[in-house]
Formats: C-alpha cells, structure tokens, sequence
C-alpha cells in the first residue's frame, strides 16, 4: 500500500532533477561560447625560428679500417758468449743504453787464454823448427839418391819425414790461430746498432758457451702488430699507410710492411706488421764522436730518447686505422644532424614553411660531414643552423647563410713579422 502511494513523489523528483540539469548544462554552455577567443588567421602565425638551410651533397670520403694490436721490436737480437768457462771481468752497457755496431759490451778475463795463445805460439815454433830439420834432411837425400847411398826405403822415409813436420806445422798454426780467437772472444761486441732490452751478464759469473748476455733492439725499429680479421685480411695489401694512436695518444704514420700469411685458429684473426718510425732520433743513432766503448751515458736511455721521438716503445697497446682508399658518399653538415634519444635526425623544410623531423642512418664522419645511408633524398631542403631547437611542425623562417650570420671583414692590413719563427706560427 505505501508503496504505491510514493510512486507520484518519486516521478515528479526525478522530473525535476532533469529539468536542474539541462539548465545549467545551456547556461555553461553559452558563457563558454563568449568566452573564447577567436583563431587567429593562419597568415598572422609567428615562425617559432630563423634558420639557414642546405642540402646533401655528394663527398668523397676515405674508407678506414679500425684495429687493435701491441708494438714490438721489429728484431730483438740475442747476444751471446762464444767462450766456454771464462769469468766475466767487466760489463759495459745496462738496459735502455744505445750502442753502436762493434761497441765493446763486456769483456771477460782473459789471463788463462793468453797462457792458451802463448803456449800454442811455442807449439808452432817447435813445429817449425822439426819441419826445417826434415827438409834438410830431405834435400840431402835427393842429393844422393843417384849415387846409392841410401836405399829406396830410406829415401822414402826421409821425404815421408819432411810431409809430415810441414802437416805439424799447418796443424800448430791452426791452434794457434784457435787459441787467439777464443781470446778475440773474449770481448762481447754489439752485432748491429740498437738498445739494450735486457741484460743477464753479472761481473764475477761463470758462464757457459751460448749463455745469453744481451739482447738487442735492432738500429731501434718499431713494428705494429695488428690483429685483423679473417673477412678483412684480403684487403691488407703492403705499403698500405696506416696512422697509428698509442695508449699515451701519440700518433705516428706507418705502412704495412706484410701480411701474415696464416689466421689464428682460435680468435680468427691475422696479423698485419705496419713499420714504425724508430725509437732513437738520427742525431742519437750516428752521434759523431759516440765511444765505442765504456758503459753509455745516462742520457741515451731507450726511454728518454724514445720520448723525446713519440714516447712509444715496445709491449704498448696501439690502435691504428688503415687508409684503403676512398668512396663517393652523400653527406649532410654536422650541425644539420641532431641527436635525440640516441638517434639521429635531421629537420626538412617544406613548402608551407614547416618542418618535419626525419630519421637518419648515418656511416663515416669526416670532418664536418656525416654520411648519410638511408632517409633523406639528395634534393631535400635541411635546417643548417637551429635544428637542435626544433620539433617536428614547427613554423620557421629561412633565411640565406650570409644573413643569419654577420660577416666578418678581414683586416687587409698586413701583420708585422718580428722573426722567422713568428712567422711560422
């Protein structure tokens, strides 16, 4: 019964809400209509930017191959004793010294090999004082042969006598001649001009024939050992020019030397030998005046010389790029190009005005040029200067290069030169 009593309440409160809600849906919608202002004429719209413009261009580029490798010695010579149980009496030159071709390097004692020498110099005299005694003896026989004095036995004995003390006197000169080349030995000369990269020889040692006492950089070559890959390795042809980055930065032109004609089965990689410029400077390798022997001075270091040319030196690490020729490229100014999100991007301009943001697939970069692989076309209008202040819609204003820059007049008045150095600076 109450049921159906509320039911016209409930109809006529629904009824009202409807009617509140349509009201104020009209009121907000007229206050919102004069409220808003009206669109601006696209003509009057305002360039966000003033900017220069450019297109791609075809460029030759060089193509370069990137490698990691160490620097060696291009030969690092093993000196050695050729004198067997003999004390060594003094030692010379130390690590990082240079030595000339022939310097003295060390010397070992010698009084045991002159007894030696002197008593094989005795062997050769008694030899040939026997030798002339036989040869007399030989003559005479000769002499009366033809008389038969002497049977033919005796003869043969007497001329057999003589060949074998002239034999003696070969084989005691030949001793003899042993004996003052192991004292020749005895002084340690350097093979070829070079650095001493280490040294084993102690004053006071013992040693045996063949024990090492040096080694030797030769004349102080440099080599680069690259590591190229198996797919690149066929494009290594010798004389090609290589430039050649230490781990100090220091750089130093090369050329490919050869190619190493096997490939490492483990890291399928092959080595490239590029000549380095040498560690020791011209005036150090054939100093005028240099000792031939005596320890060298504290200056001639391989160190400090080779600082002095580059400061690279053997077991660095070196990174190098190899100069393979050059290709035609096109290419976009680097200041066209802008990096967002880490990719590349360039700005086109179109007719209206506008702009639109363009993905680039970039290659090589020379200089102030970028390679372009894929994304814009060689006859698209680009943003040169401003780009990085740009997104894609943006209204710009393009203007010619000369005007969005002032131009610089340069002074016609000529410098004054104090001095040939000046000058070259």
């Amino acid at each position: 019964m109450n049921r159906f009593k509320l039911k016209p309440i409930a109809i006529i409160l629904i009824a009202v809400c409807a009617i509140s809600a349509g009201a104020i849906a009209l009121f907000l919608s007229k206050s919102g209509a004069t409220d808003k202002p009206a669109a601006a004429p696209a003509s009057t719209a305002r360039p966000a930017l003033t900017v220069t413009t450019t297109q791609p261009q075809m460029s030759a580029l060089p193509i370069k191959l990137t490698a990691n490798g160490n620097i060696a010695a291009w030969q690092d010579a093993s000196i050695g004793t050729e004198s067997n149980g003999l004390r060594l009496a003094e030692v010379l030159v130390n690590v990082g010294d240079v030595v000339q071709r022939g310097q003295l390097l060390a010397r070992f004692a010698v009084e045991s090999m002159q007894a030696d020498v002197a008593q094989a110099r005795a062997g050769v005299a008694e030899a040939t004082a026997n030798a002339a005694e036989a040869t007399a003896n030989a003559d005479r026989v000769r002499t009366l042969q033809s008389t038969g004095t002497f049977s033919g036995q005796q003869i043969n004995q007497y001329l057999t006598a003589e060949q074998t003390a002239r034999a003696r006197v070969e084989s005691a000169k030949a001793a003899l001649a042993a004996q003052q080349l192991r004292l020749q030995n005895t002084q340690v000369l350097a093979p070829d001009s070079g650095i001493i990269s280490a040294r084993s020889a102690t004053v006071g040692a013992v040693v045996a024939n063949g024990t090492e006492l040096f080694r030797l950089i030769r004349q102080g070559r440099l080599e680069w050992r690259a590591e190229v890959t198996s797919t690149e390795l066929g494009r290594m042809v010798p004389g090609t020019k290589v430039t050649v980055t230490a781990a100090s930065g220091t750089q130093l032109p090369g050329k490919v030397r050869m190619v190493a004609p096997t490939v490492d089965p483990q890291t399928r990689a092959g080595l490239v030998y590029v000549d380095l410029p040498p560690m020791l400077a011209p005036a150090s390798a054939a100093a005028p005046g240099r000792p031939r022997q005596g320890t060298a001075p504290s200056g001639g270091s391989a160190v400090r010389e080779a600082a002095s040319v580059g400061a690279v030196i053997p077991g660095m690490f070196a990174r190098g790029e190899f100069e393979l020729g050059s290709s035609s490229a096109l290419t976009v100014p680097q200041q066209s190009v802008v990096v967002r999100d880490g990719f590349s991007y360039v700005f086109r301009l179109n007719a209206d005005q506008r702009v639109s943001q363009i993905k680039l697939q970039t290659g090589r970069r020379v200089g102030d040029r970028v390679e372009v692989l894929d994304g814009v076309a060689a006859d698209a209008v680009l943003v040169a200067s401003g780009a990085g202040f740009l997104n894609d819609g943006d209204l710009v204003k393009a203007v010619p290069a000369a005007a969005a820059a002032p131009a610089i007049v340069p002074n016609t008045a000529p410098a004054p030169v104090s001095s040939a150095s000046s000058a070259i600076k």
